[in-house]
């Protein structure tokens, strides 16, 4: 009797790597929701010329995304398929020059900050508002508390699908609010940041100032995203911001499964009892429902939302 042929997981076609490769990998632990299904093969890359070297073999028929600290993402119930690139130690290096930093993709914005003000480096104390990682903040354009990556980006390092390392200005990014232009199937892999000398007890008060802030207006220490909704021209909203929208609307600390609307700021959402991704979305969809039919303002999400959903997902029209 003939033997039916084994079939290859993914894991096991893809290209030679140095760093490491993990098959059906549950991501939900790596998210600051706790929530989302497994990557059919997640890829750590050990460094730049790993990465350049799998992505110049890897098909461009096998689907491919790059997560970063997961802080402003919501993994849908059934997970990624596809190789799932995850940049670690290899590419979070940190270096302070006399007139700026240069950061691997993987250096959380906050140790960035950190590393400028030990250095007397003003510019990028913003970054201490931020959550997550230089690679996720110039693909999204990150900003905060009056800062924004497009005011201090010299240059960002990529790696393009096809495996070529390229340079590319704050000019070539063509940022946006909450953007940039990124080639597609492009990694970031490092960025250099320009900042300026300054009085280092200025620098360490300004930044005092950003985390407690943050401390007393957000649910920092909650399983959240970061903000949900982008904030809509304030003319087209009579000059309120999302949160007020959302408030008005009457979203305050609303539920849905095992997910909330923020008492404390009501543009987060917050996974307060096992929720699942589809809790979160769905609320968040349900946000934009009210808000819709209270002011005839339509939110758009700033919160990524990618993957195979557990089940079908609302979606507001």
């Amino acid at each position: 009797m003939m033997t039916a042929p084994r079939i290859l997981h993914l894991t096991e076609t893809l290209p030679p790597i140095r760093g490491r490769v993990q098959a059906d990998l549950p991501l939900a632990p790596l998210t600051w929701f706790r929530v989302g299904g497994p990557a059919e093969a997640l890829v750590r890359p050990a460094d730049i010329a790993d990465l350049a070297d799998f992505l110049a073999a890897l098909p461009h028929t096998v689907p491919m995304r790059v997560l970063g600290a997961c802080s402003n993402l919501i993994i849908r119930d059934g997970g990624l398929p596809g190789v799932t690139i995850r940049l670690a130690r290899g590419f979070s290096t940190i270096k302070t020059e006399a007139d700026g930093i240069v950061a691997g993709a993987a250096a959380l914005d906050a140790t960035v900050a950190e590393h400028a003000a030990a250095a007397g480096l003003t510019g990028l104390e913003f970054l201490s508002g931020v959550p997550g990682a230089i690679g996720g903040a110039v693909a999204m354009n990150a900003g905060a508390y009056g800062g924004d990556m497009s005011q201090c980006l010299d240059w960002a390092e990529l790696v393009t699908r096809s495996g070529e390392i390229v340079r590319l200005s704050g000019r070539d990014l063509h940022f946006s609010y909450r953007h940039a232009r990124i080639p597609a199937g492009a990694v970031v892999t490092r960025a250099r940041l320009i900042a300026r000398p300054g009085n280092p007890t200025a620098i360490a008060a300004r930044m005092a100032e950003i985390r407690s802030n943050r401390e007393a207006s957000q649910p920092v220490r909650a399983r959240t995203g970061g903000s949900t909704f982008r904030n809509p021209d304030l003319a087209d909203a009579g000059g309120m911001k999302a949160w007020e929208l959302i408030d008005s609307a009457g979203c305050r600390g609303l539920t849905r499964g095992g997910a909330q609307v923020s008492e404390k700021h009501c543009n987060f959402l917050i996974n307060v009892d096992s929720a699942t991704a589809a809790d979160l979305e769905g609320l968040g969809e349900e946000v934009r429902r009210r808000v819709f039919a209270a002011s005839g303002i339509t939110l758009e999400w700033e919160i990524h939302r990618i993957g195979v959903p557990g089940s079908k997902p609302e979606v507001v029209t």
